[in-house]
């Protein structure tokens, strides 16, 4: 399967390019590599997993690892071969695991020891481990010591990245990334932002999220910066790495910064290389937060996993805007069964949405894009173009002079600390509860960003059982576990005998049900109660998400906007400013 991407630059190109530069260009911890050395590292990589690939075999490698320089290394070696690495989520568990990495068609998987229990008893026939902190490993690269990176065998459009992204139905759908699209998006936010080969990318998002890689690996590979590695993001080690690696550039996801902007403040706190950071989902709140005390501008940017449709960010974009489509292209607020353009936003003085009902729709591309396909999901793909276009999955509204701003998803979906999860996957495991006769999975929203898991469970509840019980669920990812849990008689239903999902999510936490929560940081599940709900309201306050409270909003989430303009009255989301 190859893709019709035709960027002139391949992945390949831009690691051989990095041979004979002997600057610093790769830190972790105590390590450190010269540009030359990840070249010829990715090219003694390269050629191993040439011989270490069955004849006729896809040429895919599962990464399960942190973010350590081995990860970075993989991602050059596979380029190199004209390979794709498929990055495996150590959040996921069990028969979900052993899924992602067969439906990926990995022959070959790294992983290091510290993940080795995640594979126990997995079915996973005819898979090669390579253990990368083991002795074996290094006797399995010392022959290819002197490997040199040969960029010849790499297309633009082969390709490099299966990224794994959920949807509604459960099963992750891997996106397929090419090595043209790749070095392409690399190039774009070189440009867009400046960097040069004296920046340091700190990249603490993990690198098994496209997030790590396309947007900040690939523009420092383009720029010929270094990388600065932490294994796994800590709030607390932030500044102290920032300084030590004299990083210029990162970027972030969800609730990264309500975590850093969570640690004691210091009255050094600006006294640091920071130039610019760039993710999603931070907030105009804690991004203005976050400015003011480490003197760092966040830049909020929006791009489909897929590649089929992305917002820049431009100076003059309001707060709380993405951005404007590129100039002449097709990206368009589209009413998803009139097929027609939503009306552009009114606002009141306070800067609240009042036209919601008419102006919010989904997000479409009806021109040309990048979108290469899923692996081996043919439905999936299908559903992503419709009419010929390419549909994100996304709601959005526009301002008159043409700012993007976005409203949620269309599908039941739930998205936790950047994880997108399906609720109908934790209603099959929670449903294994022996206390349970019947189990509803669905999003109530965060104060901060993103949404929280919910369930109402129907029977009979033991908190402490409870939460033994999902301990020893194997396929429960360490995202899936409830945050409150209401404990009904008997479960809602429609007319029609199916969950009254609907009103459910209306009344959210505050229902006169008994409710149970884990609140953040704490192990175990307490009694939900009017102090509890009074704080999350103050919170939802002082981000400007209080809209996201109202019971009609949370009833009917953000996909009761692709249901067409009769099916929701009411007014406003959350208030905008200039």
């Amino acid at each position: 399967m190859k893709s019709t991407w035709n960027a002139r630059v391949t992945v390949a190109e831009l690691v051989a390019e990095r041979w004979g530069d002997h600057r610093p260009g790769l830190w972790c911890e105590e390590q450190v590599l010269t540009h030359h050395e990840t070249a010829a590292g990715a090219a003694a990589r390269a050629q191993l997993l040439t011989e270490l690939l069955p004849r006729g075999a896809e040429p895919h490698v599962g990464v399960l690892l942190d973010n350590t320089p081995e990860f970075p290394l993989w991602l050059g070696a596979a380029a190199l071969a004209g390979a794709a690495v498929a990055g495996i989520n150590p959040t996921r568990r069990g028969p979900e695991l052993a899924r992602d990495i067969r439906h990926t068609e990995c022959r070959v998987v790294v992983t290091e020891r510290a993940h080795l229990p995640l594979l126990d008893g997995l079915e996973l026939p005819g898979v090669r481990l390579l253990v990368t902190d083991t002795e074996a490993y290094a006797d399995l690269l010392a022959p290819y010591a002197d490997a040199r990176p040969d960029a010849s065998r790499a297309t633009p459009a082969d390709r490099v990245l299966l990224c794994f992204t959920s949807g509604s139905t459960g099963a992750p759908k891997a996106a397929i990334c090419s090595q043209g699209r790749l070095a392409a998006a690399g190039r774009s936010l070189v440009e867009q932002f400046g960097v040069g080969p004296d920046d340091v990318h700190y990249v603490c998002m993990p690198m098994f999220h496209g997030n790590a890689v396309i947007a900040d690996w690939a523009p420092a590979l383009a720029a010929g910066a270094g990388v600065a590695l932490r294994r796994r993001f800590s709030a607390s080690r932030f500044l102290p790495d920032v300084r030590r690696y004299r990083a210029t550039y990162f970027t972030y996801v969800g609730r990264a910064v309500q975590y850093l902007l969570a640690t004691e403040a210091r009255p050094d706190d600006r006294d640091n290389p920071l130039r610019l950071g760039f993710g999603t989902e931070a907030g105009a709140v804690d991004a203005a937060a976050f400015e003011r005390r480490f003197g760092v501008r966040l830049v909020e940017g929006y791009g489909s996993s897929e590649g089929g449709a992305a917002v820049q960010w431009t100076p003059g974009t309001p707060s709380g805007a993405v951005g404007r489509p590129a100039r002449g292209g097709e990206l368009v607020v589209l009413d998803p069964h009139t097929r027609a353009e939503c009306p552009p936003a009114d606002f009141d003085a306070a800067g609240r949405l009042l036209n919601g009902n008419a102006a919010i729709g989904e997000l479409v591309n009806r021109g040309p894009n990048p979108f290469e396909g899923y692996w081996r999901n043919p439905e999936a793909e299908r559903e992503r173009r419709r009419d010929g276009w390419y549909w994100t999955g996304d709601l959005f509204y526009r301002d008159r002079d043409g700012f993007l701003y976005f409203a949620g998803r269309t599908d039941d979906r739930l998205r936790v600390d950047s994880e997108n999860l399906a609720a109908a996957l934790i209603e099959n495991i929670l449903a294994r509860y022996e206390g349970a006769v019947a189990v509803a999975v669905y999003a109530v929203p965060d104060p901060v960003a993103g949404d929280q898991v919910m369930a109402t469970l129907a029977g009979d509840f033991d908190p402490a059982g409870f939460l033994e019980f999902l301990a020893a669920q194997p396929d429960l990812g360490t995202k899936m576990a409830p945050r409150f849990v209401r404990v009904v008689e008997r479960m809602p239903v429609t007319a029609t005998n199916k969950v009254h999902r609907a009103g459910l999510r209306g009344e959210g936490f505050r229902c006169a049900d008994p409710v149970w929560w884990r609140p953040p940081g704490a192990s175990a599940y307490r009694r939900f109660g009017a102090v509890d709900l009074a704080g999350l309201e103050a919170e939802f306050r002082a981000r400007g998400r209080e809209g996201l409270m109202a019971e009609e909003y949370m009833a009917e989430g953000p996909s009761a906007f692709a249901k067409g303009p009769s099916s929701v009255r009411r007014q406003g989301l959350e208030p905008r400013t200039r």
